[in-house]
């Protein structure tokens, strides 16, 4: 079984959420005010070289521990213990029925022999996790386990990273689990919330991920294609620039004046038609036919234009999302920058909940 805080299990406060993406990485700090709030006490993000993680796996472990090792410092932070995730695609999970009743030492037997079932790669190479979840629907005398399996060594990756950056990984997470984790937080406070049907698309720099929500439970999640780094391909194109100033220039908007007929409008036009497509292929391979609510999150969600063009397209509810709102914002945190930068955080900010389970 994993071994370094689990996939599922308590953490051992404090420790911080650290998010690696294929773009950089960011932190994030919270803090329990006493009054069932919480206070973000700091965040922060450094961009990673391009081609140090690709698909969610670590290619260059020396270039991404040394942009924690700078976020680290950065962020003003002195906790050491981190709570990092996994990207959805490099984790199996499987919701199992198992009986009732059993000890740890036989539930964890159980565990590995039904597993086997589902993972493609001998026990051996993987680590192994499961949580509880209660007893099963149709039957008073099982249980529903949700277990959860990723190839060791790219968990071991992660964790060297942490440790090459002196700090100690206390819990492994799946980045779309801690990502709906701090959605349902900002929800939870919504009048309604509990009976809609809630869509997160997160767009990031080469794939979107897409999950429906209904009641908390999650009834879909698919994986596309597309992110920011298009439009920084684009850029990059058109004016002769490298991936990384191209990249810069996108996000500070020191771009020439045919910028947005040419380049941003089209990709948008497209983001809009892919998250269009996303939703009508949920209505065609589910028995659902509706979206109540439709969040945006990751680093393109605040480009201008583009929440109006998806509620436009989408006829649905659309609302970026703020993983801090509601939240008590540290004397050294200036909300203006939070602002335009919260949507990339939702992650990071879902791993940091793990320090209050």
């Amino acid at each position: 079984m994993i071994n370094l805080g689990s996939l599922f299990g308590p953490s051992s406060p404090p420790l911080v959420g650290l998010d690696i993406s294929t773009s950089g990485v960011r932190l994030v700090e919270l803090a329990d005010t006493g009054k069932n709030e919480l206070r973000l006490e700091r965040y922060a993000s450094e961009p990673l070289p391009r081609g140090a993680v690709v698909d969610g796996n670590i290619e260059n472990i020396e270039q991404v521990s040394e942009a924690v090792r700078r976020v680290w410092k950065k962020s003003g932070t002195r906790v050491r213990l981190v709570a990092l995730g996994m990207p959805p695609a490099s984790v199996i999970t499987k919701k199992i029925v198992l009986p009732a009743g059993l000890a740890d030492d036989q539930l964890e037997v159980q565990v590995e022999s039904e597993a086997s079932q589902y993972i493609p790669f001998a026990l051996d190479e993987v680590s192994l996790d499961f949580d509880v979840l209660g007893m099963a629907a149709n039957s008073p005398d099982d249980i529903d386990v949700m277990l959860a399996a990723a190839r060791k060594e790219k968990v071991e990756d992660r964790v060297a990273i942490a440790e090459a950056a002196g700090l100690t990984a206390v819990v492994m997470d799946i980045e779309s689990y801690a990502a709906r984790a701090a959605l349902e937080r900002v929800t939870d406070t919504l009048a309604g919330a509990a009976d809609q049907i809630i869509a997160l698309f997160q767009i990031g720099a080469q794939v979107t991920h897409i999950s429906v929500m209904e009641g908390g439970d999650t009834i879909y999640e698919r994986e596309q294609p597309f992110g920011g780094n298009q439009l920084t391909q684009d850029i990059v194109r058109s004016y002769g620039l490298s991936f990384e100033e191209a990249d810069a220039r996108k996000k500070s908007g020191d771009l020439p004046d045919n910028y947005q007929a040419d380049l941003l409008a089209p990709f948008l036009e497209s983001a809009a038609l892919e998250i269009t497509r996303a939703v009508q292929f949920f209505y065609t391979s589910t028995p659902y036919t509706r979206i109540d609510q439709l969040y945006l999150a990751g680093g393109c969600a605040l480009i201008p234009g583009l929440l109006d063009l998806v509620a436009s397209r989408t006829k649905i509810s659309s609302a970026v999302v703020s993983p801090f709102k509601g939240m008590q914002l540290a004397p050294g945190v200036r909300e203006s920058a939070l602002r335009a930068e919260a949507p990339a955080y939702l992650v990071a900010c879902g791993l940091a909940l793990r320090r209050f389970g």
